[in-house]
């Protein structure tokens, strides 16, 4: 029977929020992360929800919110105490890129996730035509919309999942620095 050290590392749960236009690859990405697996996806109506062990100390809820028309007014329900926001774009639709930017610029002008960092996948890579991860930041003007807060953007193929285990590396590391930074806050509040 081992001691228990009062040092040792608490498992920690971050609250990750996922958008992104409905057919991007959201579900189809949950779920190669979940079970490793590719299912067959239907539209999600609602959200589908699962919990991700990403490293000894942290495990990822990860809210993935259906993206049809009709669903993404509904999405600012979802912004309350989150960790970190993924963002899935997909890079070989280059006609609806417009409206993924237009989407993702109304989310991160909400006041509940000003501060939250964000995680651009560009997922599809896959296929033909698909846009780089480079030219997906320029056309959604990242460093505009996102200069005071963490982001990145990290390609990706939900099929093959070529590019997740990067992608959620940093996603941890991301809600890590979000959870202290509003734990510090917090502690900062308690005093006054």
């Amino acid at each position: 029977m081992g001691l228990i050290n009062s040092t040792q590392l608490k498992i920690k749960e971050a609250q990750i929020i996922m958008f992104g236009l409905d057919s991007s690859g959201k579900s189809t990405l949950l779920y190669k992360l979940k079970c490793n697996e590719v299912f067959l996806t239907e539209p999600t109506i609602g959200f589908n929800v699962e919990m991700i062990k990403t490293s000894k100390d942290m495990t990822l809820t990860i809210w993935d919110v259906g993206g049809q028309q009709k669903m993404r007014t509904a999405w600012d329900n979802y912004l309350e105490d989150m960790d970190c926001l993924v963002y899935v774009v997909d890079s070989s639709n280059k006609r609806h890129l417009e409206e993924s930017k237009k989407e993702l610029e109304l989310i991160l002008k909400h006041d509940n996730i000003k501060n939250v960092p964000v995680v651009v996948l560009a997922n599809k890579q896959d296929l033909p035509g698909a846009l780089s991860a480079e030219e997906i930041t320029q056309r959604l003007n990242m460093k505009k919309h996102c200069q005071n807060r963490n982001w990145y953007v990290q390609p990706c193929c939900a099929l093959t999942g070529q590019g997740l285990s990067e992608a959620f590396q940093k996603v941890t590391k991301f809600a890590k620095s979000c959870i202290k930074s509003k734990q510090e806050g917090f502690a900062i509040f308690k005093q006054l």
